[in-house]
Parts: C-alpha cells; structure tokens; sequence
C-alpha cells in the first residue's frame, strides 16, 4: 500500500470517527433524555434567556422558522416549554421553559457542539484557522460546501424526533 492511500485511510477513518461521535451522543440524547439535538438545543436557549419570542429563537440557534415551530410544537407537547401571551403586547408570544426542562436539562450531558466549541476556542488563532480551512475543503471535496446547515452536530434532519428506547 502506498503513503498517499496510508492518508485516504486515515482521513476516512476521521471522518469516520466524527460521525459516529455525533451518532452516539444523539442516541444518548434521544435513549436517556427523549430529545434530539435541536430540541436539546432549543432548551438551552429558551433556558438561558428566561423567554424569549419563537423567531427570536430561531435566529439564537440559527434554525428556520418553521423549524422551531415544529420543535416547539413536540417540546410544548411534552409539557417542557410554555407559550405565553405578551402582557403588553397580545400578538406577541413568548416561549419559556418548565421546570421539567430545567431538570433534564441539568442532567444531560453536555451539547456536543458545545464542548467542540469550548475546546475550539483554546486553540490558537493560526489553528483555528487551519482546522476551519481544512474543514471547508473537505465540505468542497464531498460536494457539500453549499448544503444549508446549523452551527449544531446531530444527524439527520433537526426537525427528526427522537427514537427513546425507554
């Protein structure tokens, strides 16, 4: 075997790796916490902002509009956010969060892309650079550089609900 096709092989198996790691952290997610992870995401924002309007949300987590309303819709459901009526304005709707949220969401593990991005940020700015490059080769080389995507690692489409094997 020659050194190039020694680097397909590794390039592979990372890539690899990487998918797979953001598999399993969804399965986990969907097996324990009965969320996926644009619906873990969703939380998170809502959480951290104490309320906030549906297309104020999608901007925060970078989704489209119908997107959040159909993870609403399912999070509502499941009795992890409410929808209120602005007081001082009736045509306005906040979303918030249960406290059911509030208590799953302290015991789920970390959002992967939030670790990624914690562990990113150390890095120095020459490698973050590198890796950003690198990263949008590859997207080129699979034909992928122009695929609408949101800053969150999950398989599949976002709006997908969890398969929970409870």
């Amino acid at each position: 075997m020659s050194r190039k096709s020694d680097h397909n092989d590794e390039v592979l198996v990372a890539l690899r790796r990487i998918i797979r790691a953001v598999d399993m952290h969804s399965r986990r997610l969907a097996s324990e916490y009965g969320l996926t992870g644009p619906q873990a995401q969703v939380l998170k924002a809502v959480i951290e902002s104490n309320g906030l309007t549906a297309g104020a949300l999608a901007r925060r987590v970078s989704l489209s509009q119908a997107t959040i309303t159909d993870i609403l819709k399912r999070l509502e459901q499941r009795g992890l956010v409410l929808r209120e009526r602005c007081d001082n304005d009736r045509r306005r709707v906040n979303v918030r969060a249960t406290h059911d949220a509030v208590a799953i969401l302290s015991t789920a593990p970390p959002l992967l892309q939030d670790t990624f991005v914690e562990r990113f940020a150390r890095l120095q700015r020459w490698e973050q650079l590198m890796l950003l490059s690198s990263l949008q080769r590859i997207a080129e080389m699979m034909d992928a550089e122009g695929l609408d995507a949101a800053p969150m690692l999950v398989p599949g489409v976002p709006s997908d609900p969890p398969t929970p094997l409870q």
